[in-house]
């Protein structure tokens, strides 16, 4: 592809692949401009970061173990946790991005001593020689080479002295998790932007990005269209599929300012009504969300569709947008007007649920993914 900077008057024409296969067919416009996204809307790539969506932190990334030592499959986890309950504080399901639209639930167990010291780890004493014996020669061989390569002593690989802990234990993602129930989850890589809640006691793979949110609101924001395009224009991309960066989409993006409780509790419930739809069709037709997703790129009646429809309505309402205006239009507007009052030392509604939080308890219900059920 090449293309040159700067005006260029009249029509410019916009070719548009529809579908994932290379045989799919083109959909071809004669558009007025064509964004830096190379799509025929808003552009949304100078949106400014906002304040308030970092602080507090509230998008993270999960856990990068970096050494395959660290897993274990469901009978070695049983059997770790029939040997002393003691153990379940650091034999822990994990999730990673793929789990979220297939299975439904952690494909894996790990051994996750967090930040713990070599005197704490050693009390686990299955787990902890479980790590012994499948992670420390290999960490103490790597850094060795490491060394050796670079001619460096401090390398990424150089860690010896905590080698049972995972290279990216992510103390702040494990930290935010730990004070709510369940929160929301994204793989990082997807094609389709599809949330899920998750319980917390399931600790999120480097393939997974989280959000804490425990709230049927605030899932119903994220998993709106206006965030999922938002998505979409302001992330980068692998190998077509689209990757979710929080310092480009969750910190850019304006969420509603000053939404009604009966605006709050709208989109709360249409949350609600979608995840239940999902899960009572997954069951009885055994799809998984990427099959029941699948469903939507065909034409006809589709209740997945009338639920999401429901739920745009209901975000769409909390901005206080008209039904025909461009939703881009206004973010980028939102966004800018945002910006503008945190640069002047003025206060925004931040992403999260705008109640006070002894009124959280009501838009918090129980359903997401649960923990494996260990038999024997």
């Amino acid at each position: 592809m090449n293309w040159v900077k700067g005006k260029f008057d009249g029509k410019k024409t916009l070719y548009t692949q529809e579908g994932d296969r290379a045989d799919s067919p083109w959909k071809i416009e004669q558009v007025n401009f064509i964004n830096s996204a190379l799509a025929n809307r808003v552009d949304v790539s100078q949106a400014a970061t906002l304040a308030h969506n970092r602080r507090p932190k509230l998008c993270f990334t999960g856990q990068n173990p970096a050494n395959t030592g660290f897993t274990m499959d469901v009978a070695d986890a049983a059997r770790m946790l029939r040997a002393n309950a003691h153990n379940k504080d650091v034999v822990v399901p994990s999730l990673i991005g793929d789990d979220i639209v297939s299975s439904g639930e952690p494909s894996r167990w790990i051994v996750d001593f967090g930040t713990r010291s070599l005197f704490d780890a050693r009390s686990y004493k299955e787990p902890f020689a479980w790590v012994e014996e499948r992670v420390m020669g290999d960490v103490i061989a790597r850094a060795a080479e490491e060394k050796v390569a670079t001619g460096k002593q401090s390398t990424r690989w150089t860690r010896m002295a905590r080698w049972w802990q995972f290279r990216d234990a992510m103390p702040g993602t494990m930290a935010a998790i730990a004070k709510i129930s369940r929160y929301v989850a994204i793989p990082r890589v997807t094609k389709r932007p599809i949330f899920e809640f998750v319980r917390s006691i399931i600790h999120p793979d480097s393939a997974v990005v989280v959000f804490a949110f425990a709230d049927d609101y605030s899932y119903g924001v994220v998993q709106s269209s206006l965030h999922c395009d938002w998505f979409k224009a302001r992330c980068s991309t692998l190998e077509g599929r689209f990757r979710y960066t929080s310092d480009t989409v969750f910190n850019t993006f304006p969420w509603p300012q000053g939404p009604t409780c009966e605006q709050i509790k709208a989109v709360a419930e249409a949350a609600v009504t979608l995840r239940a739809l999902r899960r009572e069709t997954m069951r009885k037709l055994n799809y998984s969300l990427r099959d029941l997703y699948r469903t939507l790129k065909q034409p006809g009646d589709n209740p997945l569709r009338d639920a999401h429809a429901r739920l745009d309505a209901a975000v769409r309402a909390a901005y206080g947008m008209p039904e025909d205006s461009d939703p881009f239009a206004l973010l980028l507007e939102l966004n800018v007007a945002c910006a503008a009052k945190e640069k002047a030392g003025k206060k925004i509604t931040p992403p999260g649920l705008p109640l006070p939080p002894d009124e959280h308890a009501r838009l918090i219900t129980d359903d997401c993914i649960q923990p494996p059920i260990l038999k024997g």
